[in-house]
C-alpha cells in the first residue's frame, strides 16, 4: 500500500523509520512539506499532487494543530483515501465530522497514535466495549506534565528548573502551555470518552493544570501520604456521562503515584473485565510511529474502526464528585481552613471546583488546586 505522510517532524520521521526498516507491504511514496524543505526526492509542497495521485491509498497526517489539518483530512477522506492521525487536536475538535466523512466515502479514520503514544489505549477500549460497557476511565496522559511533577518529586527540583530539563530533552516545546495547562490532556479526555462511551464528549468539561504547583505543594501532599499526577478522567453511568482534567491526590501506594519520567498509565473498568490499565511511552518518534503503523496495517487488512457515537447522553457533571484541597491565601467559597494556607470544599464536582479555583485565582494567582483521591 502507497502512502503519504503530511508533516515530516518527528512523529513523520518515526513512521517513515519503521516502514523503512520493517514493512514490504507500505511504501512511503510522498511527504508533504513545506517548499523550503524539499530535501528529500518523495517530497513535494502541493497537497494537490497527493489527492490527484491514485496510487496512494492512505494518508498519514502528523503536522499537529488543527487549522491546515483539519482542511487537508477533510479532502483525503473526501478524495475517498484513508486517514491516519497521531493529531489529538484536530480529532478531539471534529471527530464526528471525520468519520461521518470517512463512512460517507467507505475509508477508515484511524487514530490510535492520539491518544497514550505507544500504548494501545483506543484499540483496548474498542476491544472491551465488544462485551462491557466502559464505566470510567483515568489515567496520565501528558508525559512533559509527568516528567515535571516526577522531577520535583524525585529530584528536589523546584518546577521552573523541572520544565527547562523537559524542554532540553525534547519532553516540552518552547511554548508549553498545552501541556502545563491541562489542554493537551483535555484533547485526549475527549477522545477517550467519545470512544469509551459512544458518544460525542463535549469540549465544555473542566480543566486544570499544574503550571502553579510548588515543591510545597508536593511536600504537603507527601506529608499526607500523597502524591499529586496529572489525571483525565471520564465516568458514565444511567445513561449520563462527566469528565475532567485535573491535578489529583493519589495514595503513594497506587501504581499511578510511581509512574516516572514522560510515561502514561491509562484505565478503564468494564463490568466484566474489571479494572484495566495500560503503560508506557506516551509519546516519542518511535512509540508514536509505531502506533501509526498499527493502525496502517489494520487499514491495509481491511480492518475499519468502528466509531458511530450512537449513545444519547446527558452530560452530567454530578457524576464526577470529590474533595478539593486548595492553596491560596484567598479562602474559596464553603471551604473549611486546613492550615498553613490550604483549604478544604468537600463534595464538589469538579465543574463547581473548577468554578470556585477561577474565583481563587481572580485574586491569587499562584493558587493551586487538586482534587483529593
Amino acid at each position: 500500500m502507497d502512502i503519504a505522510i503530511l508533516g515530516y517532524g518527528v512523529v513523520g520521521k518515526g513512521v517513515d523509520t519503521i516502514i523503512s526498516a520493517q514493512l514490504d507491504s507500505c511504501a512511503v511514496t510522498r511527504i508533504l512539506e513545506l517548499p523550503d524543505r524539499l530535501s528529500d526526492e518523495r517530497m513535494t509542497a502541493s497537497f494537490d499532487e497527493i489527492i490527484d495521485d491514485p496510487s496512494i491509498e492512505a494518508v498519514v497526517e502528523c503536522m499537529g494543530g488543527v487549522e491546515p489539518a483539519h482542511s487537508l483530512i477533510v479532502r483525503a477522506l473526501s478524495a475517498g483515501k484513508h486517514v491516519i492521525t497521531s493529531n489529538k487536536a484536530v480529532v478531539a475538535a471534529y471527530f464526528g465530522e471525520f468519520v461521518a466523512l470517512a463512512d460517507e466515502h467507505g475509508v477508515g479514520f484511524f487514530i490510535e497514535a492520539s491518544t497514550g503514544g505507544g500504548i494501545p489505549w483506543i484499540a483496548s477500549i474498542e476491544k472491551a466495549r465488544r462485551i462491557d460497557a466502559i464505566s470510567s476511565f483515568s489515567g496520565i496522559m501528558n508525559g512533559t506534565s509527568n516528567f515535571i511533577i516526577d522531577a520535583m518529586l524525585r529530584d528536589g527540583s523546584d518546577f521552573g528548573e523541572a520544565l527547562s530539563r523537559a524542554q532540553e530533552l525534547g519532553y516540552a516545546e518552547r511554548d508549553p502551555s498545552a501541556d502545563l495547562d491541562g489542554i493537551d490532556v483535555k484533547n485526549k479526555t475527549i477522545i477517550s470518552a467519545s470512544v469509551a462511551f459512544d458518544a460525542q464528549c463535549t469540549h465544555d468539561l473542566p480543566v486544570s493544570g499544574i503550571r502553579t504547583i510548588t515543591k510545597a505543594d508536593m511536600e504537603a501532599f507527601a506529608a499526607q501520604g500523597c502524591a499529586v499526577k496529572l489525571l483525565g478522567r471520564g465516568v458514565c453511568r444511567d445513561g449520563r456521562y462527566a469528565a475532567s482534567v485535573e491535578p489529583v491526590a493519589l495514595p503513594v501506594d497506587s501504581l499511578e503515584a510511581h509512574v516516572p519520567a514522560n510515561f502514561n498509565l491509562i484505565t478503564l473498568v468494564g463490568e466484566t473485565i474489571g479494572e484495566l490499565k495500560f503503560y508506557g511511552q506516551g509519546a516519542g518518534m518511535l512509540p508514536t510511529g509505531n502506533a501509526i503503523v498499527q493502525d496502517l496495517l489494520d487499514c491495509a487488512a481491511g480492518i475499519r474502526p468502528g466509531y458511530h457515537f450512537g449513545a444519547k447522553l446527558d452530560y452530567d457533571p454530578a457524576l464526577l464528585m470529590g474533595d478539593y484541597c486548595f492553596r491560596s491565601h484567598v479562602a474559596p467559597p464553603d471551604a473549611e481552613p486546613s492550615g498553613d494556607g490550604r483549604w478544604l470544599v468537600r463534595n464538589v464536582s469538579a465543574e463547581a471546583a473548577r468554578a470556585a479555583f477561577d474565583r481563587v485565582l481572580s485574586e491569587d494567582p499562584g493558587a493551586f488546586m487538586a482534587a483529593l483521591s
